[in-house]
């Protein structure tokens, strides 16, 4: 049973085609084979098809490094965040900010994702995925280096940007590499990366109090260690910085399992052969199709899909809660009377819940037609998690914590989605690219709000009511953008 339940596979299609019917058996040249008039086209299978093998194989040899950055790209893509929440209290109090202040500070990283993120195609085009990932851990790095060094607020909030822009780009083109690199193992890759996301937001929360203790109790250090892991990250895409057409074996390019070679040599495109020097045309088992179908299959225009603006206020609800809940979370128990270290756990316990479900929920969600069912019980664990912080946040924090950790599994969900919504590798670009700046840009005023209503009511009631409010949009757009069908389907 695959991972995912709609592939490409240029080696096995149906017979539709666009533009002229394929010539008769008598044009073709001699010592060819004959012409197979049901070749080619897109097919979606069913979970109880085979996977579907890659037009062109992957070697081996790169497949190592992808795997590897991954995993290592993954850890690094909220530790700058969670950390920082961790220690919100000192760094206030080290930086002179007020509440409002504060809660811009835990504005930034949506913003910077939303204005960063819209980037990642246009770089990816130009550079390749594994140059722009590579460069945007560099990015990570750099930013928590100088973090630390900043004398103001201003200055921090630079180098705050700087390693959010890195994650911004990196988030947007993981599902990119994973659809690039493994299009047979859709669900269990993101899963994978999902995992090692939510472990590297877990172990930055928990671990950075305690850290910063060690270190003689200076919130500067307590932020500039994590740079050690971003350092890390940028080793395994090193190798992969030239390779611009996904590891293919063979292929002097590759795009969506189509291999082009130069001009004098033939030129392979969806199973279709053809020379360029002036020889006689010959298809190899594929009826010739007009030029321009594959590249407007290849390139939806996602702003006209339903489905994507669907996916996007579901990525954007999701991202509100889960930034509120890495930004405020802390507060929220220590102002319940929590110890600090003990407020770090629990927001440790929240993220280490994506751990084992970020790899279970992937896999479950492209065994299924629709997704809806996991979207509405992941809000209500939601909406129980906050009825809970609302009622009696110290007496069942732990409990609160779990629920809130089980909620927060949207987000990989919602990178499932993404992969599957869009047939094609350059569908998912944009798919991906738009539904994160669009859910990113509705997240920015989240975070932000709960400062300033904290700030000016005096407590969290009103807060955490905002919070538990919005799971039921969240629910809604959730059921929309899960329903079986594409983004190609609607463009």
């Amino acid at each position: 049973m695959p991972d995912e339940p709609k592939t490409l596979d240029p080696a096995a299609r149906p017979a539709t085609t666009v533009g002229d019917s394929p010539a008769p058996d008598r044009d073709r040249p001699a010592g060819t084979a004959p012409r197979d008039t049901e070749a080619t086209t897109v097919t979606q299978a069913t979970p109880t098809d085979a996977p579907a093998a890659p037009a062109v194989p992957v070697h081996r040899r790169v497949l190592v490094p992808v795997v590897l950055g991954l995993v290592l790209a993954a850890l690094n893509l909220r530790p700058a965040i969670t950390s920082l929440g961790a220690l919100l209290e000192e760094v206030s109090e080290g930086l002179h900010m007020s509440g409002s202040v504060a809660g811009v500070l835990t504005s930034v990283p949506p913003l910077c994702f939303a204005v960063f993120g819209i980037t990642a195609p246009r770089l990816a085009r130009r550079f390749g995925p594994a140059a722009v990932v590579c460069a945007g851990m560099a990015a990570i790095f750099a930013g928590l280096v100088l973090r630390p060094l900043a004398g103001g607020t201003a200055a921090f909030l630079a180098a705050s940007a700087l390693a959010l822009m890195g994650i911004a780009v990196s988030n947007v083109l993981m599902p990119v590499i994973v659809k690039r690199y493994f299009p047979d193992r859709v669900g269990t890759m993101t899963g994978l990366y999902s995992m090692a996301l939510a472990l590297g937001t877990s172990v930055a929360a928990a671990a950075t109090v305690p850290m910063t203790d060690a270190l003689g109790g200076d919130w500067r250090l307590g932020l500039g260690v994590w740079a050690v892991l971003a350092a890390l990250a940028v080793l395994p895409w090193l190798p992969l910085l030239r390779d611009r057409d996904g590891g293919r074996a063979g292929a002097s390019r590759t795009d969506n399992g189509a291999s082009r070679t130069g001009a004098g040599a033939s030129r392979t495109d969806n199973g279709a052969s053809r020379t360029r020097a002036g020889s006689p045309r010959m298809d190899t088992g594929a009826p010739r199709t007009e030029a321009k179908a594959p590249a407007q299959a290849a390139a939806p225009r996602v702003t006209r899909s339903r489905t994507a603006w669907a996916l996007g206020a579901f990525f954007g609800l999701q991202a509100t809660g889960a930034y509120i809940t890495m930004g405020w979370m802390p507060q929220i128990f220590r102002d319940a009377g929590v110890p600090a270290s003990t407020a770090g756990v629990l927001l440790a316990v929240t993220m280490v819940m994506g751990v084992p479900l970020a790899f279970v929920i992937p896999r479950l969600a492209t065994r299924m037609k629709t997704q809806g069912p996991i979207v509405v019980a992941l809000a209500l664990c939601g909406l129980g998690g906050y009825t809970g912080l609302f009622l009696a946040p110290a007496a069942g924090a732990w409990i609160w914590a779990v629920l809130l950790g089980v909620s927060n599994c949207a987000f990989p969900l919602a990178l499932t989605m993404i992969g599957l919504r869009s047939r094609t590798g350059a569908g998912v670009v944009r798919l991906s690219a738009f539904a994160q700046s669009v859910g990113y840009l509705i997240s920015i005023p989240g975070p932000l709000l709960v400062g300033v209503l904290y700030q000016h009511s005096g407590g969290w009631g009103l807060p955490i009511a905002l919070m538990g409010g919005l799971m039921v949009p969240q629910m809604i757009v959730g059921i929309l953008a899960g329903r079986d069908r594409t983004v190609e389907d609607e463009c």
